[in-house]
């Protein structure tokens, strides 16, 4: 089997809490994005965009989400809160990948956020090249509006991803799988 096969085999998501730093330097992080922004693309319109929250900038996006949360659940425990809290800075590297689908008279919004979609793939996977674990998480903050327009969302936009990237002290094991003879229909059989 080839390298690459091999490394597409041995790819598995590492939860945010099993990542710690160091993460990719400037270098390492502006290799990653250009390899995340190769990925089908049909009319070249790079309907996606990335929000990197690194350093201090991953506590103070967990304030937005600490407070959106406090303010729908205002009985919360503050163990409950520390945890929303932390959401952006388990990794010490987090990138947003934000879908900018849009109508097209020629591409289906359907096909851009596919497009969207591979970015996030394409960025763990090279993330795994590179030596790091990394996990891609949408949770509620996600698709809240109050949260997502205080970390850079336009009102068109919609985040297809939150990237957690870091070093994985080790790596999970392979978990089972549907057996892949029943994911797969043969047309006419």
């Amino acid at each position: 089997m080839n390298d690459l096969l091999s490394l597409l085999r041995t790819r598995r998501s590492v939860p945010p809490l099993a990542l710690s730093g160091p993460g990719p330097d400037a270098a390492g992080l502006e290799t990653l994005l250009a390899i995340a922004a190769r990925v089908p693309d049909h009319g070249k319109l790079a309907p996606w965009r990335f929000i990197v929250f690194e350093g201090e900038a991953r506590l103070r996006a967990g304030e937005i989400i600490a407070s959106v949360f406090v303010a729908d659940n205002p009985g919360a425990g503050e163990d409950r809160i520390a945890i929303e809290r932390k959401r952006l800075a388990l990794a010490p590297l987090v990138v947003g990948v934000i879908s900018r689908a849009a109508p097209h008279v020629k591409i289906p919004e359907w096909e851009q956020v596919l497009s969207a979609g591979a970015v996030c793939e394409n960025l763990i996977v090279a993330a795994h090249a590179m030596g790091f674990g990394a996990s891609w998480l949408t949770q509620w903050y996600a698709y809240d509006r109050r949260v997502t327009d205080r970390l850079g969302v336009l009102a068109h936009e919609k985040v297809a991803g939150f990237i957690h990237i870091g070093t994985a002290a080790t790596r999970p094991e392979d978990r089972t799988r549907p057996v892949l003879s029943e994911l797969i229909t043969r047309f006419g059989a």
